[in-house]
């Protein structure tokens, strides 16, 4: 059962997509990761790449992000985030770009969107940190003082720099890694 921890929408619950081999960011690293952000969420616009369900950012939604963004390329994801965004009320301040990463970064830059606050889960063990990380320093796509959070296995290593980002924090969960970078 994936649930809203806190905010507008607390304690409701989230669709997960039909056969999906996804997993969601679990509670626990969910919880931590909101209360490292949430002197800098209020107000914020909160990008969630591979979205999946939509967990993480309608989280950020619930607890006062401005605006959010989901990437995903999977039809039953996005399908399921529609769903869940409908179902909380949230549709307003989200936007849904069902395409590849990738793809959405060059979008996204080209039209000039910024964000406070970016968030990506890609599969574990794909190795997709580090390459997603290198398209975002170039794509100019974080807003000044601004913060990028990677949740990845344990066992991926990130580089303590990356173009113009510099990891800033590292928090370990079980499996998972959160790890934040900021320009520097």
């Amino acid at each position: 059962m994936v649930r809203i921890i806190a905010g507008a929408c607390k304690g409701r619950r989230l669709k997960t997509p039909p056969d999906w081999p996804g997993r969601p960011t679990a509670d626990r690293v969910k919880e931590a990761l909101f209360n490292i952000l949430a002197p800098v969420l209020a107000g914020s616009k909160f990008l969630d790449l591979f979205a999946g369900s939509g967990n993480v950012g309608i989280e950020a939604l619930s607890r006062g992000a401005e605006a959010a963004f989901f990437v995903e390329k999977d039809r039953r994801a996005v399908k399921t985030i529609f769903e869940n965004l409908a179902a909380l009320s949230l549709s307003a301040g989200a936007r849904v770009l069902p395409e590849d990463v990738f793809t959405a970064i060059k979008r996204l830059a080209k039209k000039g969107e910024r964000f406070h606050l970016i968030f990506l889960d890609p599969p574990y063990e794909r190795h997709l940190e580090q390459p997603v990380l290198e398209q975002i320093a170039w794509s100019n796509l974080l807003e000044p003082g601004g913060i990028i959070i990677v949740e990845s296995s344990k066992r991926e290593v990130l580089p303590s720099r990356i173009h113009n980002l510099v990891l800033e924090r590292q928090e370990k969960y079980g499996d998972t890694m959160l790890t934040f970078f900021r320009e520097g």
